[in-house]
């Protein structure tokens, strides 16, 4: 494909940002679906490349069922096509090589060394497609003493920081409930792809894009790793306060349930958010109270604010609270559970919820893509079944008429 070079300031409608870039997607589980899923919602045409039995294991290693892709599967592999290849076979290598130079990026995130050793590593692939954006998640980075190592999510929050400081100053480590060591990861790829896309506008070279999941952690970690650079000894986690500010946590609220609970903050930079929010929970009283004049005084005697704050709060829903306090200009916001998350009205109102049709599951809720874009838009798509796409894309790609897609079939290439 050549790229056009289009002067700012000029319309181009409503084509999606990556149309016509062709990617081919070896990747399983989440780390690099979540890339991949990324290019598909900027309008990239994402190509599965799957084994043919099964498909890759998100597929079917979270599943409930033994007939139908796992919930985990469909949200990951959103707006993307599907075919199958078997790169156990000399004919599906050969297959795949035929796709790789037709294609503008591949992407995987195969054990260590295992792409390689298919035949596939970067001085063939360049030389097959010079224009190739290959782009590889790893656990360890390739020079890494961990070269060789297996990691998976919670590998990668260990290893790089994010496990280290989430939890409370006398209480172990806790693994961080949102996957940002995966998904994290091949956000940080994603950008790279882009970046490549747009500097082989000039140079006319494709390159190779490598990231490793430990690193990309440790770059999600520059706040805690800022306040430790100003320290010789270990500081300690912080749970869900903020050192030295109040309010800066959990405060609890009616009914009194497990998760019923919002979070308020003052900023020890605005001084306006706490007149604000005394205001609003009708305590202006405090504003003379010694021991809050100012956020230093607050921040030693958090104790005390605490128990005013959580005296008010106690009394209403976490949702009161919020418009309440949100709406008065403090920073709050309540805490939502996954399960509220999927049936949130606003977010289902603006699309970032949306339910869309799966051919065996039927109505399936998943999550949106959060950018905006005024100039490109994609409609959220379900994710394809297993070799769903084989005709299409052989056809497309490669000029594959439906007879030669059977006898691939018949070959078992694919």
């Amino acid at each position: 494909m050549q790229e056009q070079v289009v002067q700012p300031g000029i319309a181009t409608g409503t084509q999606p940002a990556l149309k016509g870039i062709k990617v081919l997607d070896l990747t399983q589980f989440e780390a690099g679906p979540s890339c991949t899923e990324a290019l598909a919602w900027f309008g990239a045409d994402v190509v599965k490349v799957e084994e043919p039995n099964r498909g890759e294991p998100g597929r079917w290693g979270f599943s409930d069922r033994p007939d139908a892709d796992s919930h985990y599967f469909i949200y990951y592999n959103l707006n993307k096509r599907s075919v199958t290849c078997n790169l156990k076979s000399e004919g599906g290598k050969a297959l795949l090589t035929r796709m790789i130079g037709k294609a503008d990026v591949l992407i995987e995130n195969m054990a260590p060394g295992t792409f390689a050793r298919l035949g596939f590593d970067y001085p063939r692939l360049s030389a097959l497609n010079p224009r190739l954006i290959f782009a590889q998640v790893k656990g360890f980075a390739p020079e890494s003493e961990h070269a060789n190592y297996l990691a998976f999510d919670m590998i990668a929050q260990a290893m790089g920081g994010t496990m280290g400081v989430n939890g409370f100053p006398d209480q172990p480590p806790v693994r961080p409930g949102p996957t940002i060591g995966d998904t994290g990861t091949g956000m940080l790829c994603a950008m790279g792809i882009i970046a490549a896309l747009y500097q082989r506008i000039t140079t006319g070279r494709g390159q190779h894009i490598q990231i490793a999941m430990r690193d990309a952690m440790l770059n999600y970690c520059r706040t805690p790793m800022s306040y430790q650079a100003a320290h010789k000894e270990q500081m300690p986690r912080r749970g869900n306060g903020v050192t030295g500010t109040a309010p800066g946590g959990l405060y609890k609220c009616a009914p009194g349930g497990l998760d019923d609970w919002c979070y308020i903050f003052a900023s020890r930079g605005n001084e306006e958010h706490w007149r604000r929010l005394v205001k609003a929970i009708g305590r202006e009283d405090l504003l003379g109270d010694p021991r809050m004049v100012d956020s230093a005084t607050r921040g030693k005697n958090q104790a005390a604010v605490d128990a005013v704050l959580t005296e008010w709060t106690s009394k209403r829903t976490k949702q009161e609270v919020t418009r309440i306090v949100g709406g008065a200009g403090v920073p709050c916001g309540a805490v939502l559970t996954t399960l509220e998350l999927l049936h949130d009205p606003d977010l289902h109102k603006r699309g970032m919820m949306q339910t869309i049709q799966h051919p065996l599951r039927g109505p399936v809720t998943v999550p949106g893509w959060p950018l905006r874009m005024s100039d490109s838009q994609v409609p959220l798509k379900c994710a394809p079944v297993l070799g769903a796409d084989c005709e299409a894309i052989y056809g497309e790609w490669l000029g594959c008429s439906p007879d030669e897609v059977r006898d691939m079939r018949h070959d078992k290439v694919i």
